[in-house]
């Protein structure tokens, strides 16, 4: 069982419209701030820099809309990691308010050369720290 990673955020203002209900494109900030945290504490601080010649880059994300978040919500970011293959890794998002489901959606990221700007391994140190279980 892969154990899922929660990140706490508030709705801020640049989140929202003039009525202070979370725009779309907030929600991929939720997703983005917990992955980049999630990323950060399982390789210390690289990100999106894995190693001296990998990055990580968006190659795909969706998100689905279940109720609207407002200015000033607590909400709770949950996100779990799925290897796809050698090359990528999708993340899978969960947001919720207190118990009620705000939104889910997925970002995948594929692993680059930096240098040729070509699909890359993952390296196996990297998948083992994406999938360990934090002590």
């Amino acid at each position: 069982m892969k154990k899922k990673f929660v990140y706490n955020e508030t709705v801020r203002i640049y989140d929202t419209d003039a009525q202070g209900i979370v725009h779309y494109a907030g929600y991929y900030r939720f997703f983005t701030d917990a992955l980049e945290q999630f990323i950060w504490d399982k390789l210390d601080g690289k990100y999106p820099l894995v190693n001296e010649r990998t990055w990580f880059v968006v190659v795909e994300s969706s998100a689905k809309y279940h109720a609207s978040a407002r200015l000033g919500d607590k909400l709770s970011i949950s996100l779990v990691p799925s290897q796809l293959s050698d090359k990528a890794v999708r993340f899978d998002f969960v947001i919720h308010r207190k118990t009620e489901l705000i939104c889910d959606g997925y970002i995948t990221q594929v692993a680059i050369d930096r240098e040729k700007w070509k699909a890359t391994a993952i390296p196996k140190s990297v998948i083992e720290s994406l999938f360990q279980k934090k002590s």
